[in-house]
């Protein structure tokens, strides 16, 4: 008969050290409060001298120290620093033990709270939960541990819905709120009421004049700083996105537009625009407004007119990004003529006339700034002389432009068509065997998703395109209601809020295109 002889084991069988290796296990403890509270603080430090005493206590345990992050949120490990400190120091093989009041307190996020346990257990470092008795190289810890984060993650999401509920709650009620601190031109007074700020409404005003004068972000910027104008957050430098900001802002003309922005994911707490994803709330003339309706309407026109140029915005001149080339479809710029005598003139023809590399043939003519003028003086009134029958046109337009039900409802599907391909995807991968086919299945489902992201993208598009259409529209109509008499003298700002472009032609005509759309041709004068 064969002789069997029992070796017994002399590794332990999660940390593969020898048994006889270390006779106390380097122990470290993490502890965690939510907030920077004063109850808090001293919670804060009664864990760690808890945790002191509780380690030093034990005679099998050798005291390591303690990490403590304060006032961090528990949804995440990324921005709790001696967490982070903690995992390399275990990492570095410098812990054996980590010590928990609990699973909440380690981490709420489930993902997380699994990954990091894992890699603690393939270094050979156990985690003990106090609360719920659970160390994690027992047979029975990882089922533990799923379920329990499961819980701690679900506590974590009642309370975000909870914040959510009470903030869209305020939202629904119209209360308007104003980071007074960083948003030039209002303050609270002694009611906490939103009003006008005397002393920096007047910075205001002057952003929005100077853009319809038709100066760029970075020379509004300019301005400012060589005013000595402090920025809203109180810095010497002013951003291009800061006065950007501020002309977009409809708090400026008195209403406000709330939940522009939200929370997607409570666990990430990352801000996402809010594109029709949760409900927005409008409130009309909620305080007082700095800016008139009309001129705001307009500077958004010109915004929008600004973004959609295939070409760099210019400045130097009203006509300078609005004159284009029928031919090349180029913009036009200025020549000097005779710059060193007394027949020196300056005209605007289009800049790649000339041009080598220029396929077309341009044969569209000069012009002089006077003719450009007078042009559109005619152009102008042309319009305003038909001022009620082409509002009743774009009215009639906005009935289609305004229509988004057919592509919410497509966004709509292509999205449930996303989550089964995303449902598939899962199923396969927890189903698939043979190698072969599996590639070709996994190629298959990764083009179906990336062809409905494509799709979706476009959809969504699409809606800011017709959104921001009728906007235009409604904006221009509002402009011109109150207008009825027409011009005799060239208005530049008249000009930049009113033109989206002006095409030259061969034969000197100029076709006017309105911001709404809306065409003048003018011929030109003999």
């Amino acid at each position: 008969m064969p002789v069997i002889k029992i070796i017994e084991p002399t590794r332990n069988l999660h940390t593969h050290k020898l048994s006889i290796e270390r006779s106390k296990r380097r122990v470290a403890a993490y502890a965690r409060v939510s907030t920077d509270s004063d109850d808090q603080e001293n919670s804060f430090d009664a864990q760690k001298n808890f945790y002191e005493r509780y380690i030093k206590e034990n005679p099998l345990w050798e005291f390591v120290g303690i990490y403590a992050d304060e006032g961090i949120s528990g949804t995440s490990t990324k921005g709790r620093k001696e967490f982070q400190r903690m995992i390399e120091d275990a990492r570095a093989g410098k812990i054996d033990l980590i010590v928990a009041k609990s699973m909440s307190r380690f981490a709420r996020n489930t993902l997380d709270t699994l990954l990091y346990i894992r890699e603690l257990k393939e270094k050979g470092v156990e985690c003990y939960f106090q609360k719920e008795n659970i160390y994690t190289f027992d047979s029975k810890g990882e089922l533990l541990i799923t379920i329990m984060s499961s819980l701690a993650q679900e506590e974590s999401r009642s309370i975000s819905e909870n914040v959510k509920w009470g903030i869209r709650k305020s939202f629904a009620d119209g209360k308007v709120y104003i980071p007074h601190k960083n948003f030039l031109g209002y303050k609270y007074d002694e009611n906490k009421n939103i009003v006008i700020d005397k002393e920096t409404e007047w910075i205001v005003r002057l952003i929005y004049k100077k853009f319809l004068e038709g100066k760029t972000f970075r020379q509004i910027c300019n301005l400012l700083m060589e005013k000595g104008i402090k920025s809203p957050t109180g810095k010497d430098r002013w951003r291009d996105t800061t006065v950007r900001g501020i002309l977009k802002n409809e708090k400026y003309y008195g209403s406000a537009i709330l939940q522009k922005t939200f929370i997607e994911d409570f666990l990430t707490h990352k801000s996402k625009t809010n594109n029709g994803e949760v409900t927005k709330y409008y409130v009309k003339d909620s305080h007082p407004g700095i800016i008139p309706k009309e001129e705001w309407d307009l500077v958004q026109l010109e915004l929008e007119r600004r973004h959609k140029l295939r070409y760099s915005f210019s400045s130097k001149n009203c006509f300078s990004s609005k004159l284009i080339c029928v031919d090349c479809g180029h913009l036009y710029g200025t020549k000097v003529w005779h710059s060193t005598d007394k027949y020196k003139k300056t005209i605007w023809q289009c800049n790649y006339k000339f041009d080598k590399n220029n396929k077309h043939k341009c044969l569209t003519p000069t012009l002089n700034e006077d003719e450009i003028k007078r042009m559109f003086i005619r152009a102008y009134n042309t319009m305003l002389s038909s001022k009620e029958e082409v509002i009743a046109n774009l009215e009639e337009a906005l009935k289609i432009v305004s229509d988004v039900k057919p592509i919410i409802e497509e966004i709509k599907t292509t999205n449930e068509e996303i989550d089964k391909v995303v449902k598939e995807t899962e199923d396969f991968i927890y189903s698939s065997l043979d190698k072969e086919t599996d590639r070709k299945k996994e190629l298959e489902l990764q083009v179906k998703y990336d062809d409905l992201v494509k799709k979706l993208k476009d959809l969504e598009h699409q809606k800011e395109e017709k959104l921001a259409k009728e906007s235009m529209i409604n904006a221009f109509i509002a402009t011109i209601k109150d207008k009825k008499e027409i011009v005799t003298e060239f208005n530049e700002e008249l000009f930049n809020v009113m033109i989206e472009k002006a095409i030259v032609n061969r034969d000197k005509s100029i076709e006017f295109i309105f911001n709404s759309g809306y065409k003048v041709k003018v011929e030109a004068s003999n």
